[in-house]
């Protein structure tokens, strides 16, 4: 259960304000038809964790304990110090005449494929040695935290979403630093 609540907490975290949630508001605001997004949206985030958790899980099984603690720690690390930087523009997917369900689908998995929500799924599940928490706390996390845009789409903009970054980057960095400096034994 600690793997369903760690990794729903931490890929729910880690959309705020990222390009996921920057694309996910510009879809909802071209398309009419929410529900289809969210659909399209759910099964790229499914999809994304499913291939996350059963990576982390492969991982686990070749790698030692501390190197286990050492990937936990550097998903979290690598996360934190991703909400810091500076985000690139979000390519909206004008030219894309695919509707609202392949659209969001198909753009937020090449979009996220390999972000920081998935490598906290993959260490989560190599660490845990279970797929199918990871898969489903990284995949409701990873909705929970791109529902906001697509509901509230513009009105988003309104929010002090920069702030709440940087201050959950800093802790989600500190925290990943002080994993880090466990697994090598200097804590």
């Amino acid at each position: 259960m600690e793997a369903f609540l760690t990794t729903l907490l931490l890929t729910a975290i880690v959309q705020t304000g990222d390009r996921a949630q920057l694309l996910c508001a510009a879809l909802g605001q071209r398309f009419a038809r929410p529900v289809l997004l969210t659909i399209g949206v759910a099964l790229a985030c499914g999809l994304m964790a499913l291939i996350g958790a059963l990576g982390g899980v492969v991982v686990g099984i070749w790698i030692s304990l501390d190197a286990l603690r050492l990937f936990y720690a550097l998903s979290l690390l690598f996360a934190g110090l991703g909400m810091l930087a500076p985000r690139r523009p979000v390519d909206t997917l004008p030219g894309w005449r695919t509707g609202p369900l392949l659209t969001g689908m198909l753009g937020l998995f090449i979009l996220q494929f390999g972000d920081k929500g998935q490598f906290i799924v993959a260490a989560t599940a190599a660490r845990s040695h279970d797929w199918v928490w990871p898969l489903i706390g990284g995949w409701a996390g990873t909705v929970l935290g791109l529902m906001p845009a697509i509901i509230w789409q513009e009105r988003l903009a309104a929010w002090p979403i920069r702030p709440a970054r940087i201050a959950a980057g800093l802790v989600i960095t500190a925290i990943g630093l002080a994993l880090a400096l466990g697994a090598f034994g200097l804590v």
